[in-house]
């Protein structure tokens, strides 16, 4: 019979999943993880939370976490070694989730959004580059010289718009971004929350993450 741990429905290269798998990771908190197709999105999941989208967190007693945010604070609640939430920079996180976000699936899918060229898409995306390598420019990382809550939140979307068009971020001005976007790509923090998993389907055997 399987132990019982949290669930968690993810998909490897949602963002907000990937910010949340990060902060599980990072705080030695252990899941169930089940790996979800977006276009084949299981029932069990959508009868959970409705909304149907990834990140979800089932923990026992059926209390659900629904939100990526909701999900990384449970994780460092309950362990934060390094203290990532003492600054969590709000202000910072709504204007990528929501500004950021939105010009970012625009200049990725720009042909789906014939009102504007991608170039203008990317330079819609670029005001919110120009705040982060300025904080960059005071500090290691975006709220001081070590990481903390905001650089976690905000890494998924600046590696997506990075990944975009790699040539041209790799030589584009954002020489401090760069440099703090490979830290985390070469962590083993990093590693660990993009192990590949299978599709998961009812009945599988039970996968843990993060893998020891």
């Amino acid at each position: 019979m399987n132990d019982v741990y949290p669930i968690l429905y993810s998909f490897r290269r949602c963002p907000y999943a990937m910010r949340a798998r990060l902060a599980i990771a990072y705080s030695n908190q252990v899941v169930e993880i089940r790996e979800v197709v977006l276009k084949d999105k299981p029932s069990l999941m959508i009868n959970m939370s409705p909304k149907a989208t990834v990140p979800v967190l089932v923990l026992t007693g059926d209390t659900v976490l629904e939100e990526s945010l909701e999900i990384m604070k449970w994780a460092l609640q309950k362990n934060d070694p390094d203290k990532w939430l003492s600054q969590t920079s709000a202000n910072l996180i709504d204007e990528n989730d929501s500004t950021f976000k939105s010009n970012l699936d625009k200049y990725k899918y720009y042909n789906r959004y014939p009102e504007k060229t991608q170039l203008e898409y990317r330079r819609g995306c670029e005001v919110f580059l120009l705040k982060l390598e300025a904080l960059l420019s005071d500090n290691i990382f975006l709220t001081g010289d070590n990481i903390k809550f905001a650089d976690v939140a905000l890494l998924p979307f600046v590696r997506q718009f990075a990944f975009v068009d790699i040539k041209w971020f790799e030589s584009s001005e954002y020489v401090l971004i760069r440099r703090w976007l490979q830290v985390f790509l070469e962590s083993p923090l990093f590693e660990k929350s993009m192990t590949h998993y299978n599709q998961w389907h009812v009945g599988d055997r039970q996968v843990l993450f993060p893998v020891s």
